[in-house]
């Protein structure tokens, strides 16, 4: 308990902590500021909170994010915080409007409508986490699969490709993940298909449509 109080006591490291304590995943870099330190300072600090299984670290591309290492980590924080009687910060994105609403990436759904239907899949128990294949791996249950299939997606065919199935991948915008591999994709092309979104000719960018408003509230209840 010491130890754990020693590493999570240090004012730099505990800064960093409470930012991570939206759920959101930042770079060394934003853990630096938030911590008003230098950037080699930050990773000595970072390298002592992962030792002490207090935050992950997760790679994305070039990028590298830290998050909390677990939920009882943030329960921990957060009991800390009722005692001290602070308040956790709030994460405010810096991403155009345009792209952080929805977009593709590769060839799956991203942005804040994409991690909103991750949220609503796991909440419904249509997905699940299988730690079996990795951290980030889901499994997709009896009931989303009958869900899915009845919305038109092929489930099976997407089992079939020689790729990831389904797994979470952390949107740059959000800090959080959203669904990707062959399922994602699946997602992706039958929102596209029934024109639940429109696609941008030259960009990334995806528009929600009315229609698509309509049916991501009255399939999986998400208010836009």
């Amino acid at each position: 308990m010491a130890r754990i109080a020693a590493a999570i006591g240090e004012p730099a490291r505990s800064r960093m902590l409470c930012c991570l304590l939206d759920g959101h995943a930042r770079t060394s870099t934003e853990l630096a500021m938030a911590a008003e330190v230098t950037a080699s300072t930050a990773s000595l600090h970072l390298n002592r909170l992962k030792a002490e299984n207090l935050v992950s670290l997760q790679a994305q591309g070039r990028h590298r994010y830290y998050r909390l290492a677990s939920a009882e980590v943030g329960r921990a924080l957060e009991s800390l915080i009722v005692v001290a009687g602070g308040s956790r910060p709030r994460f405010e994105p810096h991403t155009p409007m345009r792209l952080r609403m929805a977009r593709s990436c590769y060839d799956h759904l991203a942005g804040a409508v994409a991690v909103r239907l991750h949220d609503r899949m796991r909440a419904l128990r249509w997905i699940h986490s299988a730690v079996a294949n990795g951290a980030d791996a889901y499994q997709l249950t009896p009931e989303g699969a009958k869900q899915l299939t009845a919305l038109g997606v092929d489930v099976e065919a997407a089992r079939a490709q020689r790729r990831r199935f389904a797994y979470g991948c952390l949107d740059w915008s959000e800090r959080r993940p959203h669904l990707a591999g062959a399922l994602g994709a699946a997602l992706l092309h039958l929102a596209l298909r029934k024109k639940w979104l429109d696609q941008d000719l030259d960009s990334r960018a995806l528009e929600v449509t009315r229609l698509g408003r309509r049916e991501l509230h009255s399939r999986f209840g998400i208010e836009l």
